[in-house]
C-alpha cells in the first residue's frame, strides 16, 4: 500500500479517488516544506524526510496557482499566500492585471524508502492545467479552486469527480500510476 504523506484531506481525497483507496493510505505528518522557487526541489525534499518517517515508499506533493502576469506568484509559496493574505486578496490582486491567465501546477514526488535518508531515490511527475483568474464562484473544492477557472468554469464549481478527471493533481497522478504500473 502506497503511504500519500499529507495534512491535506481534500489531496488524500483525490488521490484515492484516482488511484483507489484500496490502494492509497494517508499519512499525517507535516514534513518540512524547504523554501525554494523550486516545487521539484520541495517535493524531492519532502519525499525523503516523509521516506524516513514512514520507514518505507511514500508519495507527496506539492501544488500552487501560478499567475502569469506576476511572473508565476505565488507559486511555490500558495499556501503560505493563502494563509496570510486569503484568496479573496489574491483575486483583488488578479483583477487588476490586463492579463488574468495562470496555471495550476503539481508536483508529485515518489520516494521509494530504499537507500539512507540523504540519498532515497525520488521520482517526480508534474501535471498543469491553464486557466484564468476570475470572482469568487462556487462552493466545493479546496485553496484557490473558487477563484480558478478552466474551461469556463471555477474548480469550485465541479464535483470531486469533474476536478478529479481534469485537476493537476490528477494529471501528476496519472503519470505517477503509468510509471509505478512499470516498477
Amino acid at each position: 500500500m502506497l503511504q500519500y504523506v499529507t495534512t491535506n484531506p481534500g489531496k488524500l481525497r483525490e488521490a484515492r479517488a484516482y488511484l483507489g483507496a484500496e490502494s492509497v493510505a494517508g499519512y499525517d505528518y507535516d514534513y518540512t516544506e524547504i523554501q525554494s522557487p523550486s516545487m521539484e526541489e520541495i517535493a524531492i525534499h519532502g519525499a525523503r524526510e516523509a521516506a524516513r518517517e514512514v520507514g518505507g515508499p511514500v508519495i507527496v506533493d506539492d501544488a500552487g496557482l501560478f499567475i502569469s502576469e506576476l511572473d508565476g506568484f505565488p507559486g511555490p509559496y500558495s499556501a503560505y499566500v493563502e494563509n496570510t493574505l486569503g484568496i479573496d486578496r489574491v483575486w483583488e490582486l488578479g483583477k487588476q492585471l490586463d492579463d488574468p491567465s495562470a496555471e495550476f501546477r503539481c508536483v508529485l514526488a515518489y520516494c521509494d524508502g530504499e537507500t539512507d535518508s540523504e540519498t532515497r531515490d525520488v521520482t517526480c511527475f508534474t501535471g498543469v492545467v491553464p486557466g484564468e483568474l476570475v470572482a469568487p464562484r462556487g462552493a466545493g473544492g479546496f485553496g484557490y479552486d473558487p477563484i480558478f477557472e478552466h474551461a469556463g468554469r471555477t474548480f469550485a464549481e465541479l464535483t470531486s469527480e469533474e476536478k478529479n478527471d481534469i485537476s493537476h493533481r490528477g494529471r501528476a497522478l496519472e503519470q505517477f500510476a503509468e510509471w509505478f504500473e512499470t516498477q
